[in-house]
């Protein structure tokens, strides 16, 4: 998931507002205790950023690829 994708999802999935609080405030225990800002900004991986926001954020697992993304195995 390339970064551009990854804030299409939140802004699809949460608004960009409420987005852009959940990625600065929200702390994701499965990426050590960061927010998906601060673990983007580590480097980590969008898509685990992606799949660990929804996860914390109960996204049902049909949209864990983003509203409208496709699915890539």
């Amino acid at each position: 998931m390339r970064l551009s994708e990854f804030w299409i999802a939140v802004r699809d999935e949460f608004g960009m507002s409420y987005g852009r609080s959940l990625t600065r405030d929200l702390v994701l225990g499965e990426l050590g205790d960061l927010t998906a800002d601060q673990a983007i900004e580590k480097g980590l991986p969008t898509r685990d950023v992606w799949l660990a926001l929804c996860r914390a954020s109960d996204v049902p697992e049909n949209r864990w690829y983003g509203v409208g993304q496709v699915r890539k195995a």
